[in-house]
């Protein structure tokens, strides 16, 4: 190589250098946002679940919501995680927490006294009588979810049922088209709480 193109080889590579140096790390700096110092910076949340998925027949009749405390929602997240243990899909957990909210609005209930159906305990009210296990066993979120949906897993096309035919299925409920009402709360608790 003659030594004038290679001093202009070597000159262009200078000022690129030079120039990445310079403008680089400056024009790559200068499009970022400012973090104040000391802030707690927010974690991106991973994609909610597909409402198609959540609800893939729209919701059934008139919705009822009611706000929940804090207890309820921890009780809906450990459906929520319950569920995820057993391998079963978000549309799953709709149909568990459609269900509880409507035999005891996610509220984990012991024996209510004369008020008590039969012996009836936990967030889907299933009693011990009935197999479903002990009072100790039915009043633990977790283990009342799996028996739930032990339950729907044993029913054929559960997946495609409206929600209140594949609950009642499991439930065999007195009010075997209450549990539609609770279609979109249930499904807002599982896209909001799913991945979190």
């Amino acid at each position: 190589m003659n030594s004038m193109l290679r001093k202009s080889v070597l000159g262009v590579a200078g000022l690129a250098f030079t120039g990445g140096v310079f403008a680089g790390p400056i024009a790559a700096h200068a499009d970022a946002p400012a973090i104040a110092v000391g802030k707690p910076v927010a974690a991106v949340q991973a994609d909610k679940p597909d409402m198609g998925k959540l609800v893939p027949h729209g919701v059934q009749g008139a919705q009822s919501k009611i706000t929940l405390n804090d207890e309820q929602t921890a009780n809906a997240k450990a459906i929520i995680a319950a569920t995820k243990k057993a391998g079963l899909p978000e549309r799953a957990a709709v149909i568990s927490i459609a269900t509880s909210l409507q035999e005891s609005k996610l509220e984990n209930l012991g024996h209510l006294g004369d008020a008590n159906d039969h012996d009836s305990l936990g967030l889907f009210q299933q009693r011990p009588s009935s197999g479903w296990g002990t009072p100790e066993q039915i009043t633990n979120p977790e283990y009342a979810t799996l028996a739930f949906e032990k339950g729907l897993k044993q029913i054929d096309g559960w997946q495609d049922m409206p929600l209140t035919k594949a609950a009642q299925t499991v439930q065999v409920s007195a009010y075997p088209d209450a549990y539609a009402q609770w279609e979109q709360q249930a499904a807002d608790l599982v896209a909001q709480h799913w991945n979190s």
